[in-house]
């Protein structure tokens, strides 16, 4: 079969924040959103989405409040949305051409959305004392991730916006020169919660941090 008869693109858009985002459809893995080449949301991003939030889902049968900082097209919340369906999900994305795409392509839809920076965000919800069951960190800028999202005052926050028996999930790309990166802040998550289970989906690293 030929490979480009498999492989459409729907549409493409330049975004300040992301530079090109690319709608992609394809034979095996449905449609997906692009940024320097790589998915942010649809097709294997919603596969590692699916299978890592069935594993909270056993721990966590149970879920009011979440909150996803960095929801891109919306493959997690809508994940959360359908395994926990009386969740109430707000969605915090600073790139609002990413989250229209989302809408218009991969069926978002029931998630309070938020146009903010993501650091900004927590700042407002920790002196408003907000707490959220489970709280999703994909707050990638194509490969990049923003080295505000390290720093120990946004950890410190993400810490205090769990309920106690809450849940944060960081998500980190995880190839080539990226591990030694994923692997450090690993072990600086271990320094700010209590327990952190390393989990690798694809080419990612998810880092589970309970209080």
């Amino acid at each position: 079969m030929d490979f480009l008869s498999v492989n459409k693109v729907l549409e493409e858009v330049d975004s300040p924040v992301n530079g090109k985002i690319r709608v992609v459809r394809t034979l095996g893995l449905g449609t997906y959103l692009q940024a320097e080449g790589l998915t942010q949301s649809g097709g294997i991003v919603d596969g590692f989405w699916r299978r890592l939030l069935g594993k909270v889902k056993k721990e966590k049968p149970e879920i009011e409040n979440c909150l996803i900082l960095g929801l891109g097209g919306g493959s997690a919340a809508m994940r959360v949305k359908k395994l926990w369906p009386q969740a109430e999900v707000t969605g915090v994305d600073v790139d609002p051409l990413m989250v229209e795409l989302g809408r218009k392509y991969l069926g978002l839809d029931g998630v309070k959305e938020v146009i903010e920076d993501a650091s900004d965000f927590t700042i407002d919800a920790d002196r408003k004392s907000q707490k959220y069951d489970l709280i999703l960190i994909d707050t990638y800028l194509g490969s990049s991730y923003p080295p505000e999202f390290e720093r120990d005052d946004f950890l410190i926050r993400i810490r205090r916006l769990l309920e106690n028996n809450g849940l944060a999930v960081f998500n980190r790309l995880y190839y080539g020169e990226k591990r030694p990166a994923a692997m450090r802040f690993g072990a600086k998550l271990e320094r700010f919660f209590a327990k952190v289970d390393y989990v690798f989906p694809e080419a990612n690293l998810m880092f589970l941090c309970r209080r």
